[in-house]
């Protein structure tokens, strides 16, 4: 039996449990995912090393799941553009059952390894792409049949699962274990694993987003303001990034369209902000290279 599938041996009374030792069961019992991706850190740096020149050459990201799985892929396709102002288009997310699974549970269709290999090919992938395949079993026939067109496709394939020896992990380039071992109710990884699926995701793409200079410092430099939060995040940015002040820093966003790695250019080489974006563009989107021009 899959270890994500057999019951737990330290909480066989968990329907007696009174409420604080419930909360404690289910939260104390997250540590153990972070524990399982600590396990698999050279791995997940292997994937990050493979993945950046294949996107920094124009390919995608290109998520595929099913269930909470799928769910916590497009999760973390969508959070991109605001968070990286990283093209829709190159953050695909492919769930077994379609866009209507993201909210209502599609009986079978993880069961379905034929429409995953036509989901895949769908999306028409290249050898740029890099394919993020998601499965807590390691086994799931949508995902494997996605895994299989991807391959065939010359894509990077990421496999990440939560039972060791899984077909998954052992398909793809580079396979990701997360040994999370039993739930605290049996077999519902949408506790630990989906928790540790979510670690791995936030710490491939994020990385990513680094090393292709979205960030600054740790300063989220490239994101995408499309509300006042986020309007009044880039002015924070911005100061924090040049000493400036209030004003000034909202005078240069005004005028780069609130685009902080151009306003924090300007402000620090202080030069108008069409030649800060030129020494941008000539740093290939590099803060640090363009104030070292």
């Amino acid at each position: 039996m899959l270890k994500t599938e057999t019951p737990s041996s330290e909480h066989t009374q968990l329907d007696q449990y009174p409420v604080p030792d419930l909360v404690a069961a289910f939260v104390d019992d997250q540590f153990n995912a972070v524990q399982a991706v600590r396990a698999a850190a050279p791995q997940l740096a292997a994937a990050i090393e493979a993945a950046v020149p294949r996107i920094e050459a124009g390919g995608r990201l290109v998520y595929v799941g099913a269930g909470t799985s799928g769910r916590l892929g497009v999760l973390d396709s969508v959070e991109l553009y605001p968070t990286f102002s990283w093209p829709p288009t190159r953050a695909v997310a492919l769930l077994a059952g379609g866009e209507g699974a993201m909210f209502v549970a599609v009986e079978g269709a993880e069961d379905d390894r034929a429409q995953g290999e036509r989901d895949l090919l769908s999306v028409a992938p290249t050898a740029n792409d890099v394919v993020l395949l998601l499965a807590a079993s390691g086994g799931t026939p949508y995902v494997l049949g996605a895994l299989h067109a991807a391959r065939a496709a010359g894509a990077l394939t990421i496999g990440i699962a939560n039972n060791t020896a899984s077909p998954v992990a052992g398909a793809a380039h580079v396979g990701i274990t997360l040994d999370t071992g039993p739930e605290v109710i049996s077999g519902s990884t949408r506790l630990k694993a989906g928790t540790s699926q979510k670690i791995v995701l936030n710490t491939i793409s994020s990385a990513i987003m680094v090393r292709l200079h979205k960030v600054y410092g740790n300063l989220m430099v490239d994101l995408k303001p499309t509300n006042a939060k986020l309007f009044a995040r880039t002015v924070r940015l911005t100061m924090h990034a040049t000493g400036a002040d209030e004003d000034a820093a909202r005078a240069a966003l005004e005028e780069c369209g609130f685009h902080v790695k151009v306003a924090i250019v300007a402000l620090l080489k202080k030069v108008p902000v069409p030649q800060a974006a030129s020494l941008l563009a000539q740093a290939g989107g590099s803060v640090r290279g363009a104030l070292g021009a």
